[in-house]
């Protein structure tokens, strides 16, 4: 996938700035194109339960937040995020006290 489209897809207008923090992120993502297309779909599997795959600014790696309005569809993003991680062999990290993970590679 053309990063253009990519960013499009995650809900950002590219620009040049954009391009680079993608392509930042996909250098600093072992196994990437192993698993980008499971990135794209856990984000729309994820819309209904409010929650996203993003760039993250302090980190050169894709986030997933978790924004949900009740505790049921936070739970099940959760789960859905795990799920994602355990299926598609993806190493995921989330952060202590926060409804975010970050999606640091393909584990092999």
């Amino acid at each position: 996938m053309q990063r253009d489209a990519m960013l499009t897809q995650l809900g950002y207008t590219p620009n040049e700035a954009l391009v680079k923090q993608l392509q930042e992120i996909e250098d600093n993502t072992p196994g990437y194109e192993k698993i980008q297309k499971h990135i794209m779909d856990l984000h729309d599997h994820l819309k209904v339960n409010s929650a996203y795959v993003a760039l993250s600014n302090s980190k050169s790696h894709f986030k997933v937040k978790i924004e949900s309005p009740t505790p049921e569809l936070a739970a099940e993003a959760h789960e859905k995020v795990v799920h994602f991680s355990e299926k598609f062999k993806v190493e995921i990290n989330k952060l202590d006290k926060k409804e975010t993970y970050y999606i640091v590679g393909f584990h092999h």
